[in-house]
């Protein structure tokens, strides 16, 4: 029996791996597309194996990660027009990674921890209230003090 789940691949990869009663198989089509199955090591079928997982891993990232559709200028035009940028992105994008790294360290130890639990970890305000064991008010105080803090050190 084939103990291998069905996986996508490359449409360039010819190989298909199987198992059967414990012994490794490898089939492809040679070049005068006659189809063959050759038996072969574990270690060779592992081989193989570690090979198709890496391809469908690419083939996921590709198929997640990758933007596919295609960019007019019109388009590119309408997502820069519609967006709204927030605080995070304006500053970052205003300064360097470093001044606004310096500027944070300048924040007291609470406000700091809070604000990059907001920002960078996108913890909502309830969250950070109840890691912090206090009030939602309490929370949103504090990192409104520390953007206006943030913004008068930035100006300078």
């Amino acid at each position: 029996m084939n103990s291998l789940p069905k996986r996508r691949k490359y449409k360039d990869n010819p190989y298909t791996i199987k198992t059967i009663d414990n012994r490794y198989y490898i089939l492809f089509k040679d070049g005068e597309n006659i189809p063959r199955t050759v038996e072969v090591p574990k270690n060779i079928f592992d081989i193989f194996n570690q090979f198709e997982l890496d391809d469908l891993k690419e083939l996921n990232e590709f198929d997640r990660h990758i933007e596919h559709k295609e960019l007019s200028e019109e388009s590119i035009y309408n997502r820069g027009a519609n967006s709204t940028e927030g605080l995070d992105d304006y500053i970052i994008r205003k300064t360097s990674y470093e001044e606004l790294m310096n500027v944070i360290n300048q924040l007291s130890a609470t406000q700091r921890r809070r604000v990059k639990m907001y920002y960078f970890d996108e913890l909502d305000l309830k969250t950070i209230a109840a890691i912090e064991k206090t009030s939602f008010q309490m929370i949103s105080k504090s990192i409104k003090q520390a953007i206006k803090n943030l913004k008068k050190n930035l100006k300078k």
